[in-house]
């Protein structure tokens, strides 16, 4: 016989009302994510004990102001909540509040009601109440909705275990109801005023006045700086010097342990192990691969952890109000600016955030230029390259030089982002006008543990799925690197030593012997095939070989540099930054990394489509190969001719 089927119990909620931060209480680790049938929009679903001891899933549903959608997100909660027959209809619903708020919550909490849908309303930001001098007489509010209300605090778990103990209870719907089938207006508008009318003569029954308090003196000081038409940018700005010179500044001592730790540990074990072929897929494979990936674990720590910050903050609610003016002579609006500003961590999810605008045309052009916003799997090429053209000491009054650099790079993805808005704002012809209507939250300090949360999630995340790109192409690039098409390798030392002549030493030998083998293995025939396309821009055949890679990931370029450089190599002491600095074109006897080839290189990555998943996300979102397609052979052409000019202008 067949378990019964737990009870699922949905937790909705308008934007910023603390309902991820409660799922994440309510569910601790015991979650997974996956999307609707049917539909491409992300769904969060989670395990929660109850008070009794009974467990039941949890459903994170996307933010919705009301059961009227707008947006692919809000019509796919529409359909969950409405629809009895829908695979995740939930048998009780949890409405998340946000009490400083409260009348804009109301709206959807007596749309439920009117559902007949069991409800309990979880009155979030309970402390932030208390500060701001209000009050609300929550057994008042629950006998006037008819539902109960548990006041909770997301953030520190106040008011939780309360919450499960309701849940725990026969919960039944409210015997309330706002405005009935036949009351119902025939426009959205007139309803949407009704509901209004009634939600305001309850507001004054369970509230009382506002009083004038110093915390929204406060919070309205803030914003008349951070929302201001010139120093709310500057201040922008300035948070982003912030972040570009931590990145180098504070990731520096770590970076060069790990960079180290590796270089230390393929020595040991150089010394420990017998030669052989495990030996050197180890040394010169994984080793390099796993190492070129490991060592921006700090820099990619310190960027997630600034993202967080400005969220839990509601600092990023108020770079969306300043932005949207600015946002809309590109074609863009204000909503654009949390996917491209999402685009920093990684280009997936913040195309997926997309849903969220609801104009078609903008939320289309803001799919097509979000992979220029550099995201942390671009990171990595940008600080190895960054560092190979600047040293560490040099400085820009009192800003470390690499960091300027670094947030060139990036402010130079988001002009090419803004530039090719406007230009598709110019090609696709809709007459279609967008407004962005939002509310800011109130500021908060930031809970350290969901800052933390998300770092360790993000982090990991990050490592472990390019782990696994990296751990099998540093494989294959091993076997291809170490082998070859008919017995060119095994008579490569016989084939050095007739080219070079008695006068060569042993150790002479040993090094042409290492390069001539790789040169002749399969990995160096692809990249010589390769190699005149790219030859223009300054790379050479192993260049092109981490560039065919990287496409799978933008940061196995590094990892795959690494394995090239390190296989047939006797100095396994380098690090990683030592292998590349000593690399040497044979064309002209000098570093193979100049100043030249890095910029061109860095622009390349600039500019390049970002990865295989980010073509196929803007295929499932877009519906088609049309414009993803469009998207790669504009993105390629304005990498190759930007890297182009640079290089050839330079050297």
């Amino acid at each position: 016989m067949s378990a019964p089927a737990r009870t699922l119990v949905a937790l909705v909620g308008k934007p910023n009302s603390g309902k991820s931060s409660l799922f994440n209480l309510l569910t601790g680790l015991h979650q997974k994510v996956g999307n609707f049938p049917g539909v491409t929009v992300d769904k969060r679903l989670g395990t929660c004990r109850l008070a009794d001891n009974k467990e039941v899933d949890i459903l994170d549903l996307p933010g919705t102001y009301s059961l009227y959608p707008r947006t692919p997100d809000e019509r796919i909660v529409t359909e969950v909540l409405t629809q009895a027959q829908h695979a995740d209809h939930p048998d009780r619903v949890v409405v998340v509040a946000d009490a400083t708020q409260l009348k804009n919550c109301l709206l959807l909490v007596t749309q439920l009601i009117d559902l007949n849908l069991p409800m309990v309303l979880a009155l979030n930001m309970i402390d932030l109440l208390e500060k701001s001098q209000q009050t609300i007489q929550v057994n008042k509010l629950s006998f006037a909705l008819g539902v109960p209300v548990v006041p909770i605090n997301a953030r520190t778990g106040q008011g939780v275990a309360e919450l499960k103990s309701v849940l725990a209870a026969p919960l039944e719907p409210s015997s309330r109801q706002f405005i009935t089938a036949a009351q119902t207006p025939t426009d959205q508008a007139a309803e949407t005023i009704a509901r209004y009318a009634l939600i305001q003569d309850l507001l004054a029954q369970v509230t009382a006045p506002t009083l004038h308090s110093e915390w929204k003196a406060r919070t309205r000081a803030l914003d008349r700086w951070l929302t201001h038409k010139v120093w709310g940018y500057v201040i922008f700005f300035a948070v982003l010097t912030l972040i570009f010179q931590s990145i180098f500044a504070w990731a520096q001592i770590p970076m060069d342990f790990i960079d180290g730790s590796f270089a230390q540990l393929s020595a040991w074990l150089a010394r420990v192990l017998p030669e052989g072929p495990f030996f050197d897929l180890l040394t010169e494979g994984l080793l390099p691969g796993i190492g070129g990936i490991v060592i921006f674990i700090p820099q990619i720590a310190i960027l997630f952890t600034f993202i967080s910050l400005l969220e839990e903050s509601g600092y990023m609610a108020r770079v969306v109000f300043i932005m949207d003016k600015v946002m809309r002579r590109f074609g863009l609006n204000g909503k654009s600016v949390v996917p491209l500003i999402s685009g920093w961590a990684c280009a997936i999810p913040a195309i997926m955030a997309t849903r969220t605008i609801d104009s078609w045309k903008d939320r289309l052009i803001t799919i097509l230029v979000t992979p220029f916003m550099s995201c942390s799997a671009r990171l990595p090429v940008f600080t190895i390259l960054v560092a190979l053209v600047i040293p560490p000491t040099a400085r820009l009054a009192f800003l470390n030089l690499q960091g300027v650099m670094l947030m060139g790079l990036y402010l130079l993805g988001f002009i090419a982002a803004i530039g090719t808005a406007w230009l598709m704002k110019l090609l696709i012809n809709v007459r279609e006008k967008s407004f962005l209507i939002m509310e800011l939250p109130v500021y908060r300090v930031p809970k350290w543990s969901n800052v933390a949360y998300t770092l360790v999630e993000k982090t990991k995340s990050f490592v472990f799925e390019a782990g696994k790109v990296i751990l099998a192409i540093s494989i294959v690039l091993w076997v291809l690197a170490s082998y070859g098409p008919g017995n060119q390798l095994e008579r490569a030392e016989q084939t050095v030593r007739a080219a070079a002549g008695p006068q060569a030493s042993e150790e002479e030998i040993e090094i042409l012997t290492a390069a001539y083998k790789l040169e002749h293995s399969y990995a160096g025939v692809i990249g010589k095939t390769f190699e005149p396309v790219i030859k223009p821009l300054g790379y050479d055949w192993k260049i092109g070989i981490a560039l065919l890679t990287s496409f799978a990931a933008r940061e196995v370029f590094v990892g795959t540099i690494a394995t090239i450089y390190s296989v047939g190599q006797t100095e396994d002491e380098l690090t990683i930054k030592g292998k590349l600095a000593a690399e040497v074109n044979p064309d002209t006897g000098g570093p193979r990394f100049t100043p030249a080839v890095s910029i061109s290189l860095l622009l390349f990555y600039t500019f390049a489509m970002q990865c295989m998943s980010t073509l196929a996300v803007v295929k499932r979102e877009t519906k088609g190969w049309r414009w993803p397609l469009l998207q790669l052979l504009y993105m390629t052409a304005l990498a190759y001719l930007s890297a182009f000019i640079a290089y050839q202008a330079l050297s």
